[in-house]
């Protein structure tokens, strides 16, 4: 298929895609659905792919859901879906710890009860989910209480983040060997109606600031996401296509792992904002120019109905 980068995926272009893959990776927010309703036709495409034998997976950067409770979402919004087909940054947080760096001893938690829940599930205890209130003065902040088994600390979306919560993640780091993972870098979650609210990553350079340390994220765009599909279903890079709305993330993901990319433009991103990296001549922008662009994922309807 060669065609020029940011084509817009019409006509019996759709089928030649489609036929040149195995495997299909969907972001969720923007993509499939908006807030809590779906993106009109998307359940007939994801359903209508499956039917085709085609093999889907949904990997998303929200570190607030557990596998099951996305896939509950999904299928209460019409779509086919089991639970080991979602790949979120609660789930590949705790598969990176278990598997990659094979920690051994407890998880200090800036998240949720859905990241507790996903470490609790391969077996990592964790300290930390829910308020940590500010009490005494900065010499009591400096000597606070740490628990001695924790070995690593985890930052993922915390609706309870604080001074102390960075602190207390602050003194751990300090100490030698403990392990530093956030799940993504999203900046900014973007709202309904053009709002916007702030997102993990800003947590996460607090931390990492405070530490004067850097984190391993595993979320988009880093290639462990796609790694922990692969290796689960045998995924094939170039068999492969990465949908998503975001430049930033989803596409960069499929550059960085050589996947075939389509941007939907239900979204985030604009055509506009790929044009301006296409046009830009830096190499490390040219990653977050799709492949592929369509209105709507309803837009591989027509093929997949012929």
């Amino acid at each position: 298929m060669s065609v020029s980068k940011c084509t817009r995926l019409s006509g019996a272009l759709v089928k030649q895609l489609l036929d040149s893959v195995d495997s299909i990776l969907f972001d969720c927010d923007g993509v499939i659905w908006r807030g809590d309703q779906a993106i009109p036709g998307a359940p007939q495409v994801i359903n209508l792919l499956k039917e085709k034998g085609k093999r889907v997976f949904f990997v998303t950067n929200n570190s607030t859901k557990s596998r099951k409770m996305y896939a509950d979402k999904m299928t209460a919004l019409g779509f086919d879906v089991t639970e080991d087909e979602v790949f979120g940054t609660a789930y590949c947080c705790a598969m990176y710890l278990k598997t990659v760096c094979e920690l051994e001893g407890k998880v200090y938690l800036i998240g949720s009860n859905a990241m507790r829940q996903e470490l609790e599930a391969v077996g990592i205890q964790q300290t930390g989910v829910g308020p940590d209130h500010i009490c005494g003065k900065p010499i009591d902040w400096a000597n606070v209480t740490l628990d001695p088994e924790v070995k690593a600390v985890v930052v993922g979306f915390d609706e309870h983040f604080s001074y102390m919560k960075l602190n207390r993640a602050m003194q751990y780091l300090t100490q030698q060997g403990c392990l530093f993972v956030g799940t993504n870098r999203d900046t900014r979650l973007p709202l309904e109606g053009g709002k916007a609210v702030a997102g993990t990553g800003c947590l996460l350079q607090a931390v990492e600031t405070a530490a004067q340390r850097e984190a391993r994220t595993v979320g988009k765009p880093n290639h462990f996401m796609f790694d922990c599909v692969a290796s689960q279903f045998g995924v094939k890079a170039d068999r492969c296509l990465m949908v998503g709305d975001r430049l930033d993330t989803d596409i960069l993901l499929g550059s960085n792992c050589g996947l075939k990319t389509l941007l939907t433009l239900t979204g985030v991103s604009t055509v506009a904002d790929a044009e301006a990296h296409q046009k830009s001549g830096c190499p490390e922008r040219q990653g977050m120019v799709p492949d592929y662009y369509v209105e709507s994922i309803a837009d591989l309807l027509p093929a997949l109905q012929g």
